[in-house]
């Protein structure tokens, strides 16, 4: 439009001047007319030159919205907010300052013209300008800051130089949560009205855009934190050593941990999604009833003990506990069976159970598994040999499986009887047994806890025989002798005996060689030290192989 008011008032004019040339002039009503027709032009001209500015605004503020509103990134979103404004405008500098949670201003960007963030140094801005804004809520425009009687005797904007000045606000749902400042030092009369309503425009969706940033960025956080806290829980989960296993209200396996994996011999995917009135039969009959009950009562089943056999693994010793499954409000989700696996334990049990068959228990826990290693020391012990009397011809008449049946028997009787004074059973030799007193625990009364021993035994076989036939009855005979041995741990360090060497052991392996079925001797050393404790009598002295003079003994009858 403007281009054909100019090419036809060129043609008025060349025509004009023809029209002069040949001699003729236009009707003055007809030049008025055209002179009129002229200024239609040059408004119409004026119209079309807003109209396009007008257009070009509106097409620049929905191009900065789909800039603005294309990520979710703050960093991003406010960079792209600033450089916007900065190219609309002509400013030199923008700055964006939000409110942050204790309600402060402060700067989140700064840029110049170049799209260079800004030093520290370089926030030179009118703060009177900006509270204004802040109070006030609407933009506001200057042209001149330093001549504009509203601004111009402020400090700041002396000190600055400054020029033209435009700050708008940054509105979320009517509040207000910043400002968009931007200036030029340089010229006067940058900003235009139009300017400011497009700046406020603008504001208006970037303060939204930033909103949603801001809300993403704190979405993000939170599902970091959340997400962090889930991986721990796993962590933490997967790294219990009792097995857990949860099931919903319908009783289908919602969640196991490794730990139950490996208890029940079964993958998380043979668990996961499966029925627990399945699994329950094949740990324990009684389990299905204990859940219902549980999830009726609300009641916690602690420390059920069972003895499935599963496959894979064979019969195992388990601990169980169910708890009913609540949510925060109480309501029932299902139910928590936490699994202990005590296979390991009972089969230790059982074998420290043996063993106090044969040491101690007071001696047991004297021993440090920490400190044990091979060698010994020397020590004052008193050595009690026992064994069988015509073992030999015995064992003849008998299947090995029925020998070895009265066999254990009798031992056990001479078992209890030393561990009842708190010996120490060294070992079985085929028909005999050997134990001693005083080590590793310090007895004073050693040899009188021997020859009790020795005593309860002669007392226990006469038990044993009244439940069996005559030709069942065994006889034994005791040695008891005292005299320092070496004790400790003899062997390699795959295989140990605790054991004791020495003459003194072997002088009681003699004496009991030598004593009558029944009879019960000590040597003259085990006399000293039994005093007036023990009744003894005069035996007839031995002839011990090995020994150069004969061994003076005697017959312990019983308790003084």
């Amino acid at each position: 439009m403007a281009l054909l008011a100019e090419e036809l008032r060129a043609q008025l004019d060349n025509f004009n001047r023809s029209l002069q040339t040949a001699g003729q002039v236009i009707p003055a009503d007809v030049l008025t007319g055209l002179e009129q027709i002229s200024g239609k032009l040059d408004e119409l001209k004026e119209n079309v030159r807003k109209n396009e500015h007008e257009r070009h605004n509106l097409q620049a503020l929905a191009e900065i919205g789909q800039i603005v509103n294309s990520s979710l990134d703050l960093t991003t979103v406010l960079s792209e907010v600033i450089d916007t404004i900065i190219r609309l405008t002509g400013a030199e500098r923008a700055f964006l300052m939000l409110h942050n949670d204790a309600g402060e201003l402060q700067y989140k960007i700064a840029r110049n013209w170049e799209q260079e963030s800004l030093n520290k140094d370089d926030y030179e801005v009118s703060r009177t300008l900006i509270n204004r804004v802040l109070e006030g809520g609407e933009a506001i425009l200057t042209t001149n800051a330093s001549e504009d009687p509203r601004f111009g005797a402020q400090e700041s904007v002396v000190a600055y130089n400054l020029r033209s000045v435009l700050c708008v606000p940054l509105k979320v749902k009517g509040k207000l949560t910043g400002v968009i400042y931007a200036d030029n030092k340089v010229r006067e009369g940058l900003f235009t009205e139009s300017d400011r309503a497009l700046l406020s425009g603008f504001a208006n969706q970037a303060a939204v855009a930033l909103e949603n940033a801001r809300l993403f960025g704190a979405v993000q956080a939170t599902l970091d934190e959340v997400t962090e806290l889930k991986n721990l829980m796993e962590d933490v989960f997967a790294s219990i050593a009792s097995g857990v296993i949860t099931s919903d209200v319908e009783d289908i396996i919602t969640l196991c941990n490794k730990a139950a994996q490996t208890i029940l011999s079964m993958t998380s995917e043979e668990l996961i999604g499966s029925s627990l009135n399945d699994l329950l039969p094949k740990l324990s009959e009684e389990l299905a009833d204990q859940v219902a009950a549980a999830k009726r009562t609300d009641d916690q089943v602690t420390e059920l003990e069972i003895s499935p056999t599963l496959d894979g693994r064979g019969p195992v010793a388990l601990s169980l506990k169910m708890t009913p499954l609540k949510s925060a409000d109480e309501k029932s989700q299902g139910v928590t069976i936490v699994l202990d696996d005590l296979t390991e334990k009972r089969r230790l049990e059982a074998q420290r159970k043996l063993f106090e068959r044969m040491v101690s228990p007071a001696v047991i826990n004297q021993i440090d598994p920490n400190k044990v290693k091979l060698g010994g020391s020397l020590a004052t012990i008193t050595t009690l040999f026992a064994d069988v009397r015509g073992f030999t011809a015995f064992s003849e008449e008998m299947d090995p499986e029925s020998l070895v049946a009265l066999l254990n028997l009798y031992f056990g009787a001479a078992v209890d009887s030393v561990l009842a004074e708190e010996g120490t059973i060294d070992k079985f030799q085929g028909d005999a047994i050997m134990a001693w007193f005083n080590h590793p625990v310090p007895q004073e009364d050693h040899t009188l806890r021997a020859a009790r021993a020795a005593l309860r035994f002669r007392d226990a076989v006469g038990e044993v025989r009244k439940n069996l036939e005559p030709k069942l009855h065994l006889s034994f005979g005791v040695g008891i002798h005292v005299g320092e041995a070496l004790l400790g741990l003899i062997g390699t360090p795959q295989r140990l005996d605790y054991t004791a060497i020495g003459d003194s052991v072997n002088t009681a392996k003699r004496i009991q060689e030598n004593a009558e079925p029944d009879q019960i001797l000590v040597s003259a050393e085990a006399k000293v030290l039994l005093g007036k404790s023990v009744t003894l009598e005069a035996a007839e002295a031995i002839e011990a192989k090995g020994k150069k003079e004969p061994v003076e003994v005697f017959e312990l009858v019983g308790l003084a």
